[in-house]
């Protein structure tokens, strides 16, 4: 060996950036990613970034999507036979699956039976000893009803398990496809419990997912590892490196510098700039998505819904797409996306109408205006890609009808706390697709049963729309449940709780020399990615 050569090289490693001193070497791909995550436990986190980097990642779940129709297909389940009653569901489960492992664990077995029962369990029983281990609340666990839905989970053996149901559930068989339904491993958690130190199964995860973890440092860097015995195959990518970086700008910078390889949810107002690049690549998905304004209905003045619909005249909703999405978005009117089963196409919105806005606030009893504050969310997203610049568009048409707006913002993970806490008075935010299912929008956000965990960020709870989405759910013949959801569409423009805003594209950008990375309703998939 030439040490002076090998010593040469070293030191010019060290005198680039990270990202850049990793740019020639194709094994190492590099992700310039949003946030950082809440947890890597995916059943105890609620947000995309956290998804990113932990279930998509390190984990698999029951059932994937299938990209063409979003229909549930094998992943750790092979198979699975549902009752005629619709009420028991019995799934196979995949052998050979082996979990990763760590400095605290190796496993000693496969993935099997127990791993369902244990990840079920965690979630749905208050009595389990890891119910309560890292304060977990299992907000999407509780949001789509398992937690009343499943009656009982068994292992029939190591390689089948059967769940009874309290009724049938269309949505039952989707969820299993859903983030928080990633698979943790029971005999890891069995062995943190009896260390003493359980939280290691949240903060230490192992799965069976393409990679597992090495090193987090927060707000800096994530580092991850091949699976060497993944399921799916080699993984072409040997090392992934999440590089946290919030700022929108300062992602594209890193791109073009070569610091990063993939980036999500680059601004439009830099799309011509990365098309016109030859060394990047923009890329687009139709999304499953929605942005919006939530009013805290239990808070004054917004239980008035006088108040919310004349909020809803006041805002210019095809101004802010226009100058915001850049032709990236459209403007939405339902809390269900255009492209999914149940969107009412003759729903009718609320047109730009300040003389309209400014009579019905003189109606609720404000016709001298009130002051709020109006929360601006810290990240981008497609169905928001620039927050601070809407929320000032939202605050310039409410002055016009005498509403002072106050634009706060926060970390994204103390927005999230702050929301679920109801301490907002109006906060925007928005929601992509799960399962590409329309309770997944029209329960999960605005259900009753959603106020308590937090993810109705309206607080909004009315019986007549909460009855309606809730017939849809156990009905599986998708005009009925079609009709049932346009009803209660209509409840919703009625009560304005939301002002819905927009419906926006999945964009994001990579290195020219980037294959085999696709976004999709599976979450972000790396494990095929190669640098060419």
């Amino acid at each position: 060996m030439d040490f002076r050569k090998t010593s040469l090289v070293v030191l010019m490693a060290a005198l680039l950036p990270a990202g850049a001193a990793l740019a020639a070497d194709n094994s190492v791909l590099v992700y310039c990613s949003e946030a950082s995550p809440e947890s890597f436990n995916p059943q105890i986190a609620s947000s995309g970034p956290s998804f990113v980097a932990s279930s998509q990642v390190l984990y698999n779940r029951l059932v994937a999507f299938r990209e063409s129709d979003n229909l549930p297909i094998p992943s750790l389940a092979t198979a699975w036979e549902i009752s005629p009653d619709g009420k028991t569901y019995t799934f196979t489960l995949r052998q050979g699956v082996k979990f990763n492992s760590n400095k605290y664990f190796t496993p000693g077995r496969d993935f099997n039976a127990d791993d369902v029962i244990f990840s079920v369990l965690r979630q749905k029983d208050a009595n389990h000893p890891y119910h309560k281990v890292s304060q977990a609340t299992y907000e999407y666990f509780n949001d789509v009803g398992l937690g009343s839905l499943i009656q009982d989970v068994k292992k029939i053996d190591d390689y089948h398990v059967r769940f009874t149901l309290t009724k049938p559930d269309a949505t039952f068989l989707a969820d299993w496809g859903m983030d928080f339904a990633s698979i943790l491993s029971a005999e890891y958690a069995d062995a943190m419990l009896k260390a003493g130190t359980p939280e290691r199964v949240d903060t230490d995860p192992i799965g069976t997912g393409p990679y597992n973890l090495q090193e987090y440092k927060v707000d800096s860097i994530i580092r991850y590892q091949a699976n060497p015995h993944y399921w799916q195959g080699e993984v072409p990518t040997k090392r992934l490196i999440f590089s946290i970086t919030p700022n929108v700008s300062t992602r594209l910078a890193k791109l073009e510098k070569n610091e990063c390889q993939i980036i999500p949810a680059p601004s439009p107002v830099n799309f011509d700039e990365i098309k016109n690049n030859k060394a990047l690549a923009l890329h687009s998905v139709d999304g499953m998505n929605v942005g919006y304004l939530a009013f805290n209905t239990v808070k004054k003045p917004f239980d008035n819904a006088l108040v919310r619909q004349a909020l809803n005249y006041a805002v210019d909703k095809k101004a802010i797409v226009d100058a915001v999405f850049l032709g990236s978005g459209s403007v939405a009117k339902s809390p269900i996306p255009p492209n999914m089963l149940g969107f009412d196409k003759d729903l009718a919105d609320y047109p730009y109408d300040p003389a309209k806005a400014k009579a019905l606030l003189k109606q609720a009893g404000f016709e001298q205006g009130f002051t709020t504050d109006l929360w601006s969310m810290p990240v981008q997203r497609p169905y928001n890609p620039n927050s601070r610049r809407i929320a000032e568009m939202i605050q310039s048409d409410w002055a016009k009808v005498g509403v002072t707006a106050k634009i706060v913002s926060y970390e994204w993970g103390e927005y999230l706390a702050g929301i679920r806490k109801g301490e907002h008075a109006t906060a925007l935010f928005g929601w992509m697709s799960d399962n590409g299912d329309p309770d997944n929008f029209a329960n999960t956000l605005l259900g009753c049963d959603s106020v308590k965990s937090g993810s109705n960020a309206a607080f909004w709870c009315d019986k007549q729309y909460d009855s309606l989405i809730q017939q849809a759910r156990i009905i599986s013949d998708p005009a009925q449940r079609a009709a049932l959801y346009k009803q209660a569409q209509q409840v919703f423009h009625r009560q304005a709780p939301w002002i819905p805003l927009a419906n926006g594209k999945t964009f994001y950008a990579t290195r020219s020399n980037v294959s085999g990375y696709s976004v999709s309703l599976n979450g972000s998939d790396f494990s095929k990615v190669r640098l060419n």
